[in-house]
């Protein structure tokens, strides 16, 4: 099935238009370059990543380089805690800050976190091309009262929202605090993105302003989940603040709450190739905003 949108991109992935959720195969790459000697990832960690859709690099950055950017994590926080801006986003039933979007583009210290050399150079090797940031935030999940991400993949939503044409996108999320698997971790069904699950119901308008807080559309079906974790399990890669996770667009995954004292926060950031820029979005309707969405 496929359906063209008014910019005559034809749809590969469609979804939110049938009565009834599907999977299908995936029809793209997943590491879009040959790995080589000269490749910056171990033809070991090359293949884990192509079979599993996700990658965990235990402490790859230093704790100097942590507390820096820990520093400026609590700044932003304090900054944004009695002041409205729309890149950020709180909790659905509290004022406490959820996520700061943008932060690669409003805020320097991040900024040179995203262009780090030996980022880069992962995420040009995997998606095979120089890329871009598709968008970036701070995640805070404060100890106690931390909500959870239920189950998605983030393809699914910038297809349909965004206009994201491929699969040709990566997540990057480095941790700024210690997670444990009692703090809200993420959590990862391997394997699963080697199927799109075409969800169910037509997004409403600003849909965005709500989902960002609590996700009601672009969610998956619980049949559809149970196949993928019965097939691939359910994995949750915790180590040290200065970890990097690194997981393909189209992996299912989400966090439960943090209800322990310890909060976990990261900087998350997704690098898109830049063969891959968005069109119009696949459901036809009005983009989300840049801060969202990176469209330049």
């Amino acid at each position: 099935m496929s359906n063209t949108t008014a910019n005559s991109q034809v749809d590969r992935y469609p979804s939110r238009i049938a009565d009834q959720a599907q999977l299908t195969e995936r029809l793209d790459p997943v590491v879009y370059k040959k790995w080589s000697d000269a490749s910056p990832l171990s033809e070991e960690q090359s293949a884990f990543y192509e079979n599993n859709g996700y990658l965990f690099l235990e402490e790859f950055f230093s704790e100097n380089e942590v507390e820096a950017w820990r520093q400026e994590l609590a700044r932003l926080q304090e900054s944004y805690s009695d002041r409205d801006e729309a890149h950020v986003i709180r909790e659905p039933q509290s004022k406490e800050v959820r996520s700061v979007f943008s932060v690669h583009e409003n805020n320097d210290v991040f900024r040179d976190l995203s262009l780090h050399p030996r980022l880069k150079a992962i995420m040009n090797y995997l998606l095979g091309s120089e890329t871009y940031i598709h968008q970036s935030r701070i995640n805070f999940k404060p100890g106690f009262t931390g909500k959870e991400f239920y189950w998605h993949s983030d393809f699914e939503t910038w297809h349909v929202e965004d206009g994201m044409p491929a699969m040709r996108a990566l997540s990057c999320s480095v941790a700024l605090s210690d997670n444990h698997p009692f703090n809200g971790p993420l959590m990862v069904i391997p394997g699963s993105h080697k199927q799109f699950v075409s969800c169910v119901g037509r997004t409403p308008e600003n849909h965005f302003k709500e989902s960002l807080r609590k996700q009601e559309y672009g969610v998956p079906d619980p049949d559809s989940l149970t196949e993928m974790a019965d097939a691939g399990g359910i994995e949750m890669p915790v180590g040290k603040a200065g970890s990097v996770l690194l997981f393909d667009c189209n992996l299912m995954h989400g966090s439960s709450s943090n209800i322990s004292p310890y909060p976990r926060s990261n900087v998350f950031m997704v690098y898109n190739s830049i063969n891959n820029r968005l069109v119009d979005p696949f459901s036809g309707q009005r983009p989300r905003p840049d801060y969202i969405a990176c469209r330049k």
